[in-house]
């Protein structure tokens, strides 16, 4: 679902999250930073909670990474959108697989704004249901 009055801006950041989704199953970390800013602030479910700049979050997909299973599965179960002309968010359900708990269904909110023409992801937040 999109909401908002920027239908085409809508289509074009569920492209790139869709793209950056098939990023981390393909493990490829250039895929996945490819459109996020060198300034960006993580909330994360592991520790460090807060993350900023690139060079950091590149770091957390080598944790990441070393606790999936093969093929690493990282699927987008819904997303709404809400996108004006130039700052935009989306939130979104996601699953992936975790060798030692198994599958987790965890939360996604993504703030961008559009930099030299282009949607850059600018803020990331990944959060657990509470038990």
């Amino acid at each position: 679902m999109s909401r908002g009055t920027h239908a085409p801006e809508a289509d074009a950041i569920r492209a790139l999250l869709e793209d950056w989704a098939a990023a981390v199953r393909a493990r490829d970390l250039g895929g996945i930073l490819a459109h996020h800013s060198t300034g960006i602030v993580i909330f994360d479910v592991p520790p460090p909670l807060v993350i900023r700049g690139i060079e950091a979050y590149a770091r957390t997909w080598r944790l990441f990474f070393s606790a999936q299973a093969v093929p690493v599965v990282f699927d987008i179960l819904d997303l709404e959108i809400t996108a004006g002309s130039d700052v935009a968010f989306a939130v979104a359900r996601m699953r992936c697989v975790d060798r030692e708990a198994g599958e987790l269904e965890f939360r996604l909110t993504v703030g961008l704004r559009k930099i030299r023409g282009a949607w850059t992801v600018v803020h990331e937040h990944h959060s657990l249901p509470a038990n």
